[in-house]
């Protein structure tokens, strides 16, 4: 294993998405453990770690979650592992997980769909510090 990835847990995200970017930047600065590093899904990591797992690689409309023991999570239950692994109150999202997979999933899919529309924000432009959590692989 990549000994930038050892403990690490990455987050794949549309890196053409603002909304998306907000909440890479959210995760970023609630990260106090530095646990997390992310790709985008349009990058080559991004798309070798989508083509190795057969997922689909040309639609960006999907979180996905590598955790650090190598298994992935994906739309709500990535969401909900990031939320426990941030700890503290953000813990608490992990009663989500009562919720079955598909309903999560569909109120996911909901804000997947308008996610251009919900945000405005302009591109997020990390610093130096965050920068070292990204592969660009």
């Amino acid at each position: 294993m990549d000994e930038k990835l050892k403990d690490k847990n990455v987050v794949f995200f549309d890196g053409e998405c603002g909304f998306c970017n907000f909440w890479v930047q959210w995760i970023l600065e609630r990260d106090r453990k530095n646990k997390f590093l992310f790709a985008s899904l349009q990058s080559d990591f991004g798309q070798k770690f989508l083509s190795e797992r057969g997922l689909e690689t040309k639609e960006f409309n999907t979180l996905y979650l590598l955790k650090s023991d190598g298994q992935y999570l994906m739309k709500s239950r990535a969401v909900m592992k990031i939320a426990q692994l941030l700890g503290g109150i953000y813990s608490l999202l992990k009663i989500g997980n009562l919720l079955p997979t598909s309903l999560s999933d569909k109120l996911y899919d909901i804000v997947s769909r308008n996610r251009m529309k919900i945000s405005a924000q302009k591109c997020f432009l990390p610093d130096p510090q965050q920068r070292k959590k990204f592969i660009e692989i």
